[in-house]
């Protein structure tokens, strides 16, 4: 809650591979459809934070993370965002529920992608940007 409005609390996930390449979903839905982000989404009622990374990976990526310490949080209009680092533990990468694609990015292919407003600023700011 901030100044009498309430925010929909939402969650995303910094994933890194062994390369340093960052996981990055295309969205279906606004806000942001047909740009890039992190993977994530709304908490449901009833769920952690923890779960809810879960949830939405497996749904949007097929992966299956290990969720570890928050990185940051942003406010997007509604949204008030809770970014985890996550660790990959199973599943098959693949474009789900919510996601037009996926992928693991490095640098280059980041840079070369349409980004949602904000990503590279706040990323840059908590030092995950793919290498």
């Amino acid at each position: 809650m901030t100044e009498g409005s309430r925010h929909v609390p939402c969650v995303g996930a910094i994933v890194h591979d062994d390369h340093g390449r960052l996981l990055l979903v295309q969205r279906v839905n606004d806000p942001g459809a047909g740009l890039w982000s992190v993977p994530g989404g709304r908490v449901e009622p009833g769920e952690t934070d923890a779960d809810a990374v879960v949830r939405e990976l497996a749904e949007e990526t097929g992966l299956v993370v290990e969720p570890g310490p928050l990185v940051g949080r942003v406010v997007r209009g509604p949204f008030d965002i809770a970014d985890y680092r996550c660790t990959v533990v199973g599943g098959t990468l693949r474009a789900g529920d919510d996601a037009a694609d996926v992928r693991w990015v490095d640098a280059a292919g980041y840079a070369a992608l349409p980004l949602v407003d904000g990503l590279t600023e706040t990323l840059g700011a908590w030092g995950v940007l793919p290498r």
